[in-house]
Formats: C-alpha cells, sequence, structure tokens
C-alpha cells in the first residue's frame, strides 16, 4: 500500500458520501455496545482508493476531535467502541487517497438507548381476556418548559401504540415485534419533542395481546409468554424523566373490541373513549393499573428497522352479490383502509384472501382457522376511514359487506422496513415479474420475523426457510440488522444440548408436530438447524461485516457440536425418527411433502458436512484457526462416509447430485460425472425441476458451476409446471409454497397433509412463500453477471452469462462500497457491457469468451481486471448459452 499523504495534502477530487452505523440509518435509541461504523466514498479519478482513514468524535452537535490516522482500505464495520446510556455522539471521518486527504463527512449522529438501570418505568396492565378488548392505559402529567428533547421509551408485552395528547407518537406498527420474549424484548426510543407542550400533557398506551399472549401456532396455543400482556413506557428530557407507567396510571376499553394476529379486529366506535386525549377526560370509572412482575433485564434497545407501512395500493373494485370485491393487483402483508359512508349502528365487514376461486369466491380454505376478518360498527351517520389494529392479512383480495355506500379501498403492506438493495431487470417479462414476486414475499414475510407465510394460523419463523433465501434475501435487501436480531433470538433458543429448533422464535412443542403417524421432535432437523451456520456466512458474504459471525459463534459451535455427538462412534449421523428431507419435493406424496426422491439420511449428513465447513470458516476469520482446521477434517469424514454410503443412490435426484456437488461430498473424481449425470436429467426432463426446499437454491448453481450453463437456462426459463414461470403464467404476484398451488386446468391444490391434523384439519397453501424464490441469488450471479469475490463486494466478479432465450439483463446492487451495476446487451455477433464499479472495489473479469473471442474494455485489450469508475466492454464471438427461444 501507498504511503499517507501528509495530513496537510488534499484530494479535492474525492469525498465522504455516507457514514452509518450497523444499525441503520434513522434508528434512535440503538444498543449501547459493540458500534460499529461503515463510510463509502466517491472519486471523480478512476481508480481511486482508501489509503487511510481517520474518525473524529464528540457530542453530538459539538467540538469532535480528531482520532489517530489508520493506514487502512478498510471501511466496512469498523469497531469504533462503546456508548454510555442515552448517550448523543457525532462522527465524522475523513479518508486518504494517493492524492491527499479529503474533506470531512457530514456529521452522524448515533443515540444510545437507555440502560434497564436507567428506568423508572415497570410494565403494567389492567385485567383483560385474551385477544378481547385492548386495554387503554392513561395518565397525565405537567411540562413547565418545553425540553431541547424528549424521547419516549416504549414496550410491551404484548403490542403497543402509543399517542402523546391525541398525536401518534413514531410509525412504526406492531411494537416491539416479535422475539423470543422470555430472553429478549425490544425497546423503542421515539422522539417525541414536538408532541408536548407547556402545561398538562396526556399520554394513552393501547394494548393487545399479539404474539405475546394470543393465539399462535397450528396448536391454537395462547398465553404461550404470558398470562397478562401489558406496556411498558417513560418519556425522558435533558432535565430527567418527565413520566413513567406505574401503579398511578389508570386503565379502560375503547373501540377495538377484539384483536387477533390471525383473526383480525373487531372495532366497535360507538365504545369510543370520546375525550382519552384530553387532559379534562374523566376516568374515575376506569380501573387502577396494576405492576406485572417482569425482569426488566430483558428489555433491549432496537437493533433492526421496526415494522412500518412500506406501499399503498388502490384497490379496484366489483360488485358482487350484495358485496364490493376489492383486488390490490398485488398480494401483501397488511390490511385494508377502508372509506365508506354509512349510519350509525351499521357493522362493515371485511373479509381477506390471497386469491379468488374459479367462481369468483374468495379462496379461504388456505387460511386453516384464521378468520383473517375485520369488522367494524359505526357510531355516526357519515363517512368514515376505517383501519384495524394489532392484525395483519395475507391478502391480494378481499370482500366488504354491510349496509353502507363503500367509496374506497387501499391495501396498505407493511414489512420490517428494509432498505432495497438491488434492481434486475432482463429481456424476459416473465423473469423480470418473477424476481419482482420474490422481492414481495419478502416484503410480506419479513414482518418481524423471517415468516413462512402470511395468511394462515402460522406464520412463523421455519429456520429451513430461513436459511434457504438468506442469500437471495441479503442480495435483495440491506438484511443485515435484520437477521443479526433473529439469530439471537435462535441463539436463545437453543437446548443446552446445543439444538436448534425448527421456528424461531420456538413456540412449538412436542405434541404439536404432527408428521404421518404421530408426534415428532422439532429439535435438530437436518436443513432447518442448520440456519445455525448457513444464515450468519450468508449474511457475511453480502455484508462484508464479521459482526454476525463473532456474535454467532457459539452458537455455529454448539450446533455442530451436538451433531458431532449425535453421530457418535459411527462418523454419519443415525437415522432419525423424522427429518423434513428436501420438503415439497413435486414429486413426493401431495399429503406426505417429506418424503423426497431423495433419502433423508443423505441430506441430513450431507448439511451435517457443510455447517462443519461453515463453521470451519468462521473460527479462521474471528475464532480459533486449529478449530478451524478440525471442522475441516471433521467435514472431510463425513463426507467421505456419506459419499460411501448414499452418493452412488441420491445423485440419482437433482437435489441430491445438487448437494453432492455444492456442498463437496462428492469426491473430485465423480464431480464430473455427478454434474453431467444431472444435467442429463434436467435435458430429459425439458428443464422441469424436481427440487424441493432444500434444493431449490442450489441446483443452478450445481449446473452452472460445472459446465452445464445449457440446462441451468432450460430450467430457468421453462414455463410448464412445475417451474418458476409457470406461476407467472398463472397470475402470480408472490411466490407460490406448493409448485402447483394452482394446477394446468385452473383448479386449487387442496393443501391437505397427513399431519395427525388439529381441528382445521392440515391444509398446508400459501401463495406467498419465498422458499422456491431462493434461486434469485444465482440470478445476479449468473444472468446479470454481479457476484462477490470477495465478502462485501470489496473484490467484485463480473460475470455475464448471455444466451439465446435471453439477450439483455441489468441488474444493480447496492454494496457497502457503493454502487456496483451492470448493463449487458447481446449486439449481433458481440457482447456489450457498461459496469460501473464503485470507489475503493475491484473487479475480476469473467466473462463469457470463446477461442475466437477479443475483449476490449474502454477501447483497450482488457487487463481482466477492472478499477473503480464506469467502463465499456465489448467480447466478440462471445459464448452464449442455448435455450427454447425468447421468454
Amino acid at each position: 500500500m501507498a504511503a499517507t499523504p501528509p495530513l496537510t495534502q488534499s484530494d479535492a477530487s474525492a469525498r465522504v458520501v455516507s457514514l452509518r452505523s450497523q444499525h441503520g440509518a434513522g434508528l434512535l435509541g440503538i444498543p449501547s455496545r459493540g458500534l460499529r461504523l461503515t463510510w463509502r466514498s466517491e472519486s471523480s479519478t478512476p481508480g481511486a482508493g482508501q489509503l487511510a482513514y481517520q474518525l473524529a468524535t464528540g457530542p453530538a452537535g459539538g467540538e469532535r476531535t480528531p482520532g489517530d490516522v489508520v493506514a487502512s482500505v478498510d471501511s466496512v464495520a469498523i469497531p469504533v467502541g462503546d456508548l454510555a446510556s442515552g448517550e448523543r455522539r457525532g462522527y465524522a471521518v475523513r479518508i486518504a487517497t494517493a492524492e491527499g486527504w479529503t474533506p470531512w463527512s457530514d456529521e452522524l449522529v448515533v443515540e444510545a438507548g437507555a440502560d434497564v438501570a436507567d428506568l423508572a418505568a415497570a410494565v403494567i396492565g389492567i385485567p383483560s381476556e385474551v385477544e378481547g378488548p385492548a386495554a387503554l392505559l392513561r395518565t397525565t402529567f405537567v411540562v413547565d418548559a418545553m425540553p431541547e428533547r424528549a424521547r419516549l421509551r416504549l414496550s410491551a408485552l404484548g403490542l403497543v401504540d402509543a399517542w402523546i395528547n391525541g398525536e401518534r407518537a413514531g410509525d412504526a406498527r406492531l411494537t416491539p415485534g416479535w422475539t423470543s420474549y422470555g430472553t429478549r424484548v425490544l425497546m423503542d426510543t421515539i422522539d417525541v419533542t414536538g408532541l408536548l407542550r407547556e402545561g398538562d400533557n396526556v399520554i394513552v398506551l393501547e394494548v393487545g395481546d399479539g404474539w405475546y399472549r394470543g393465539r399462535m401456532g397450528f396448536a391454537n396455543r395462547t398465553g404461550i409468554y404470558g398470562d397478562r400482556s401489558g406496556a411498558i413506557a417513560q418519556i425522558d428530557t435533558e432535565d430527567g424523566v418527565l413520566v413513567a407507567t406505574d401503579e398511578t396510571w389508570r386503565g379502560g376499553f375503547g373501540a377495538v373490541r377484539s384483536a387477533s394476529i390471525y383473526d383480525g379486529t373487531v372495532t366497535d366506535l360507538r365504545q369510543r373513549a370520546e375525550g382519552v386525549h384530553e387532559a379534562s377526560f374523566d376516568d374515575s370509572g376506569w380501573t387502577a393499573a396494576s405492576v406485572i412482575p417482569t425482569d426488566l433485564a430483558r428489555f433491549e434497545p432496537r437493533s433492526a428497522p421496526p415494522i412500518r407501512v412500506v406501499a399503498e395500493r388502490e384497490m379496484t373494485r366489483t360488485d358482487r352479490d350484495g358485496a364490493v370485491q376489492f383486488d390490490s393487483g398485488q398480494n401483501v402483508s397488511g390490511w385494508v383502509r377502508l372509506v365508506v359512508r354509512g349510519r350509525a349502528g351499521d357493522v362493515v365487514t371485511v373479509r381477506h384472501a390471497e386469491i379468488l376461486e374459479p367462481s369468483g369466491d374468495l379462496h379461504t380454505a388456505a387460511l386453516r382457522s384464521a378468520k383473517a376478518t375485520d369488522s367494524y360498527t359505526l357510531d355516526r351517520d357519515g363517512e368514515h376511514v376505517l383501519e384495524p389494529q394489532f392484525t395483519f392479512h395475507g391478502f391480494q383480495h378481499a370482500e366488504v359487506t354491510g349496509p353502507v355506500e363503500v367509496v374506497s379501498a387501499t391495501a396498505v403492506a407493511i414489512s420490517s422496513d428494509l432498505p432495497a438493495r438491488s434492481a434486475f431487470r432482463s429481456a424476459s417479462d416473465a423473469l423480470d415479474r418473477f424476481h419482482s414476486n420474490v422481492i414481495w414475499s419478502q416484503r410480506d414475510n419479513f414482518v418481524s420475523v423471517p415468516t413462512d407465510c402470511p395468511q394462515r394460523d402460522e406464520r412463523l419463523g421455519w429456520t429451513g426457510d430461513a436459511q434457504a433465501f438468506a442469500a437471495t434475501a441479503s442480495t435483495l435487501m440491506d438484511a443485515e440488522a435484520f437477521w443479526r436480531n433473529w439469530l439471537l433470538d435462535l441463539e436463545a433458543d437453543q437446548t443446552d444440548e446445543g439444538g436448534v429448533a425448527s421456528v424461531v422464535p420456538d413456540i412449538i412443542r412436542f405434541e404439536d408436530m404432527r408428521m404421518g403417524e404421530g408426534p415428532v421432535d422439532n429439535m435438530g432437523r437436518a436443513g432447518w438447524a442448520d440456519a445455525a451456520t448457513i444464515v450468519p456466512l450468508a449474511v457475511y458474504e453480502a455484508s462484508g461485516s464479521d459482526e454476525v459471525l463473532r456474535q454467532q459463534l457459539r452458537s455455529m459451535r454448539r450446533w455442530v457440536d451436538h451433531l458431532r455427538r449425535r453421530a457418535g462412534e459411527g462418523i454419519v449421523l443415525p437415522t432419525e425418527p423424522f427429518q423434513y428431507g428436501d420438503w415439497l419435493d413435486p414429486d413426493a406424496p401431495g399429503e406426505r411433502p417429506w418424503e423426497a426422491k431423495v433419502s433423508s439420511d443423505y441430506v441430513a449428513n450431507a448439511f451435517y458436512v457443510q455447517s462443519a465447513r461453515l463453521l470451519a470458516r468462521a473460527e479462521r476469520l474471528v475464532g480459533d484457526t486449529t478449530r478451524g482446521d478440525e471442522y475441516d477434517a471433521l467435514a472431510d469424514r463425513v463426507a467421505a462416509a456419506t459419499w460411501k454410503r448414499w452418493g452412488g443412490e441420491a445423485v440419482t435426484t437433482q437435489t441430491g447430485a445438487a448437494l453432492a456437488l455444492e456442498f463437496a461430498i462428492a469426491p473430485d473424481a465423480e464431480r464430473a460425472a455427478v454434474a453431467d449425470g444431472l444435467a442429463a436429467n434436467v435435458r430429459a426432463e425439458n428443464g422441469r425441476i424436481s427440487t424441493g426446499f432444500l434444493g431449490t437454491p442450489l441446483v443452478l448453481f450445481a449446473l452452472s458451476n460445472n459446465g452445464h450453463l445449457d440446462e441451468a437456462y432450460l430450467m430457468l426459463l421453462r414455463r410448464e409446471a412445475p417451474s418458476w414461470l409457470y406461476q407467472v403464467d398463472r397470475g402470480a404476484t408472490t411466490v407460490w409454497e406448493r409448485w402447483d398451488a394452482i394446477r394446468p386446468d385452473g383448479s386449487i391444490h387442496s393443501g391437505d397433509m397427513d399431519a395427525g391434523s388439529h381441528d382445521e384439519g392440515g391444509s398446508m397453501l400459501s401463495f406467498n412463500h419465498y422458499a422456491y424464490g431462493a434461486m434469485i441469488d444465482w440470478v445476479y450471479r449468473t444472468v446479470a453477471g454481479l457476484a462477490p469475490a470477495e465478502p462485501g463486494y470489496r473484490r467484485a466478479r463480473i460475470a455475464p452469462r448471455p444466451a439465446v432465450a435471453l439477450d439483455h439483463a441489468a441488474a444493480t446492487i447496492d454494496t457497502a462500497y457503493g454502487r456496483l451495476a451492470i448493463d449487458w446487451r447481446l449486439d449481433g455477433d458481440e457482447l456489450r457491457a457498461t459496469v460501473e464499479v464503485p470507489f475503493g472495489v475491484t473487479a475480476e473479469l469473467d466473462l463469457p469468451v470463446t477461442a475466437a473471442s477479443r475483449v476490449t474494455v474502454d477501447g483497450a485489450a482488457a487487463s481482466g481486471v477492472l478499477a473503480s469508475g464506469i467502463h465499456e466492454i465489448t467480447v466478440t464471438a462471445p459464448a452464449v448459452a442455448g435455450g427454447e427461444g425468447r421468454s
């Protein structure tokens, strides 16, 4: 690395354009420990890069003290120490290039949340029925002089909305979100300075049961975490605590008569507590609040984006059989905002569904026992704007009934508010639509935790779905903080022996999981529990920050050591009474989706191998290199034994071959034959995909990484069932759970499953389930040709792969260093591409060349590596994958 220039030497061509923490932009009250900073720079000088950096810090808005000059190219997740409770601190950075030092960046202000020791508040509540009327908790307080800053610390055992002087505090929904409540509950910090007024003030909290006490899981359990819901709140200023929840508060009930995540909300506007937001409100008829005994050490500052409204879509209407049907044109998670005109006492009912039956009725069978219904009783004559509280639905269609004039309907979409990270378009409208469908399925299912589906009586954080989708999720969105938050719960719910649950947060009991003949253990199932190792490495690969590995290393070790103990002297894992296997293999019996073509014993041991290899890598990065060598040796032993026992039969299936290739189960000498067999299978089936949840993320990589790009495109662009694009042709706007959710004849799959059914039956059918969308990471890396050659894209790989059926693609990825982009097109006998490489990044060229090709970059012979800047690339006589005509 070149010498750092003197501090007085300036580079006017470069500047730092952004500075952020690992918790993202705009989040107040972050964890005070382990703050890390990441910055981006730009330069008008091609090929410029960072040689050194200097950080300055001090009180927010005050004088900052420069620190030492650090000779380093690093600019991602730089540790800067800890903050004090509630501290506001400002940071700025400047960097040195070969030309000199940039100006200082704009100030980044970070503000820590309150430590538990600084909370004067207690969790309070009033007696209430499970999923009955939402409790209103209220008090008044006096502000003698307007503070410079006021912060509301807010959380709940349940869900809570807060109002100050009649104004909603913050824009988060379903606060505080779902975590493993027995171990950790998130606390929000909200700026409420502008909501206060001198003199008398009123704060009102509305509390619902939500995930804490409400009905959750397919066993219809309530009170999973506790038998009382309540809230905790405190307003701090620079002079101390203004108000805090305690026994002096009073509670009653209002318009929300019942609220359920699954069933919806019943609202009777006639029961509204009129004047509740006024200091003069008479609450003498209300109940004194009581403290709910709670270990406040469970509460911790929010570290991941909250749930917010992320989109609103006007719905189109159809009048039908005394009802009004609405269609948002997009399957979403959220609710309907309804505008109606009616009379006092009129009842308006809104039912939700993902699709319509061929008859035009709502398809509600897939909801199982979830009512997914909101109802309202009007309190006056005239126009009303109606929205539910403390619930959400998975829907594209809604049906409104009642003796009212329906003016309009808007689909309100919610999600954990993760920034979009990438974009993709191509010559295939169908592939572009599927890409959009995957994004929407991620939005709709990243609602506090990575759920399986948003519509039925489940909506659980299945670990198998999460690990399959983690790489794609991290390509599509800046999901690092989301995943780190969820992984804390994964570790919290591990057993003492290191077993990992099938769902996180884990609310499943042994008797709840019924597959076939009876209940099965939900702990330690292959391909599900391996989320403990797979998700952290996927996040590290996408972000370049090793924080997730340091956070999860102990959990990863516990999981692999758990597997090693289960294997014992036998090297490989024993046969288990139940494994999910390659779940929902399209050739498995519809009612027994775990009965895939590939042996579940082989799958279990293949994932054992992969987990051991990933842990070995993490050890070398942030742990113990000696342990890393030991885990690699373990993986090699298990791989050899797995191949010897099951390999020959397993690789006759697509998933078995993909696992053998991508997890390095097959010996080097056998890899070519395995890949050839997989390609022959795909050709013989005309691109038909026959993988389930575990094989789908891997099969295209297994083909293209081993010289069979033609077959990968044949599979990618297939339109007949089962395939990805078949869903698009059937009108899908999100990803289906089953390949044949809607059959070619237009009939809807029954979803029946031999699951030792509970009252609602074993139906398993969703039209919004991201697992089969996990191949989109391959689309970015292979179709578009953008991939990380090093974690976080510090070195990128430019590797587009054109096809006869796909002669154009463009993509962008918002890396930690800046925008990485490509726009390529086949033009006659040439491939032309425009590539943008961000500051501080070099990109390796891996272009589709033939023996006759000539490659130029910016009009000159290519060197094989691109520096930062915008480049024009031409490849004559490029290699072009075969296909079946333009999609």
